[in-house]
């Protein structure tokens, strides 16, 4: 005679998962984006981008015209104690960047960036548009 066995099928999902996490797909190692808020009014832009985990002496922003770039660096701080293993980092560290291209001349003399909170902010001015001159013939 066969023995019957009953067995509840989330007991096999469950078991170790805390230590094995389970992967639901995705990009892996591929660095994240840095998502943007892109604000105008008549004068000028203003720009919110999510940089968490950056220290401000690792973000560097260029104006070139229209085109605004900006790229950050998240160093990876190696701090094992001892008799501790790491069974999982999930955290990114690396080089992400992101550029665009705004409809108007940046201003770049007076653009201002203040970073607070993991939030970069970006002050960017239009520049104003040469009017132009109209000659007189004498």
């Amino acid at each position: 005679m066969s023995n019957i066995t009953r067995r509840d099928p989330f007991d096999e999902f469950f078991r170790g998962f805390f230590v094995r996490p389970v992967e639901f797909g995705g990009a892996g190692d591929a660095a994240p984006p840095i998502r943007l808020d892109v604000k105008e009014d008549a004068e000028m832009y203003h720009i919110h981008a999510e940089l968490p985990g950056v220290k401000k002496e690792d973000i560097h922003v260029q104006i070139d015209g229209p085109m605004v770039a900006i790229s950050a660096e998240r160093k990876q701080e190696k701090e094992v104690k001892e008799g501790e293993r790491i069974l999982r980092t999930e955290r990114y560290f690396g080089q992400v960047s992101r550029s665009f291209q705004l409809s108007h001349d940046i201003d770049d003399v007076h653009a201002t960036a203040k970073f607070s909170d993991g939030v970069l902010e970006l002050s960017l001015p239009k520049k104003s548009t040469p009017q132009a001159k109209h000659l007189t013939v004498q």
